[in-house]
């Protein structure tokens, strides 16, 4: 349990629903609900009921109200002993192209409405790269995607599985045993070298024995889904960067049968004595922002890199 199912518990009641307490709090619904989960969890019992499909307290939620009360008022007092300074400066936030176009863009403007006297930097790099960034103490906050991991000398949350699919033109083959069978007509089009699905993609790759794929290697995710999109050949990327050409047909998922390792999405701090109030609250923006879960289509689970 922590402070912020506290206060989520507290905007409910005030608001009368998940969906108007999402609203309030800037969260997405599921969010919400996994705060709920985990407090209820916590103090062993249900705190919400429906009764005749209105949301109502349960007698262990309404004991719970005046000691949630008091211990975010405590809470309150603890982080304003010196908020003069808690929240001014810089912050400095590594994370790949990936998870910058596709999940940081919303959580970045939220925070800087809230803290406008922090200074945000934000760099791409390779998640090799920005993990060392991190240790090396030039950033912050890094994020990652990576299968799943142990990081030592690091706050260290894993956000949520990030499906990885492959995708091509809409004239593209079906499967990608059709492209193994003319690899002279198909370009592997890429991003740089140390990026982990391309990585996890190319181990494949050399473990049936195709690495006599032509590859282009280009600076972005959107020149790749360009080139992609023009029927030179066929990309691996993670799906929440395609979603939207999938969804509006300018791009297609070229279906495969291997499995392979799943990849999450991260965020971590460097463990020190004192850590950063700034960066503990971006990372806190980060994860709530996040849903555990993706919702996936049928067709979209059926024809992705799977588990």
């Amino acid at each position: 349990m922590e402070i912020r199912h506290l206060a989520t518990f507290l905007k409910i009641i005030e608001t009368g629903s998940y969906t108007a307490a999402a609203a309030e709090l800037g969260y997405t619904q599921s969010t919400i609900t996994s705060h709920m989960q985990t407090l209820e969890q916590s103090v062993g019992g249900e705190v919400f009921t429906y009764f005749n499909r209105k949301l109502q307290l349960t007698a262990l939620g309404k004991e719970l109200i005046p000691l949630a009360e008091d211990l975010l008022a405590t809470h309150d007092k603890i982080k304003n002993m010196q908020k003069t300074d808690g929240f001014r400066g810089t912050l400095r936030v590594a994370a790949p192209e990936s998870l910058t176009i596709s999940r940081l863009g919303p959580v970045i403007k939220r925070f800087s409405q809230h803290h406008p006297d922090v200074k945000l930097i934000l760099t791409n790099g390779t998640c090799g790269e920005n993990q060392e960034e991190l240790l090396n103490g030039r950033v912050d906050v890094a994020l990652m995607l990576f299968p799943a991991m142990a990081v030592e000398k690091c706050l260290h949350h894993v956000l949520t599985e990030e499906k990885i699919v492959m995708v091509g033109a809409p004239d593209a083959p079906e499967h990608f045993k059709d492209i193994q069978k003319k690899q002279s007509d198909h370009v592997y089009i890429t991003n740089e070298q140390g990026c982990s699905y391309r990585t996890m993609f190319e181990q494949h790759l050399t473990k049936q024995n195709l690495l006599s794929f032509q590859t282009m290697e280009l600076w972005s995710i959107g020149a790749i889904k360009k080139m992609v999109m023009s029927g030179l050949g066929f990309a691996v990327l993670p799906y929440i960067t395609v979603q939207e050409e999938l969804e509006n047909g300018s791009l297609k998922i070229i279906k495969q049968d291997e499995a392979f390792e799943p990849i999450y999405s991260h965020i971590l701090i460097k463990k020190k004595k004192w850590v950063s109030p700034i960066a503990h609250a971006f990372m806190e923006a980060v994860i709530d922002s996040i849903p555990k879960q993706v919702d996936w289509t049928a067709d979209v689970e059926a024809n992705s890199f799977k588990e």
